[in-house]
């Protein structure tokens, strides 16, 4: 006699197994480490794009409201 299901005549057809892989376990391993570190490295990317017209813009305001 065999194993479970194996009782001496051949093995059984049909039958499936199902795993989960890793990063289905855990989807937000990291998320909070990788979002600090990717905003700051996509402000200090752009900030010579809207820091310019930001000062441009409250610099003028206050000229206007002065005069």
């Amino acid at each position: 006699m065999g194993w479970w299901g194996n009782l001496g005549s051949l093995p059984q057809k049909g039958v499936t197994s199902y795993a989960v892989s890793a990063n289905r376990l855990n989807p937000l391993a990291g998320v909070v480490h990788a979002a600090v570190f990717n905003t700051f490295r996509r402000t200090k990317n752009q900030i010579f794009f809207w820091a310019p017209p930001l000062l441009a813009g409250y610099y003028l305001m206050n000229w206007a409201a002065e005069r």
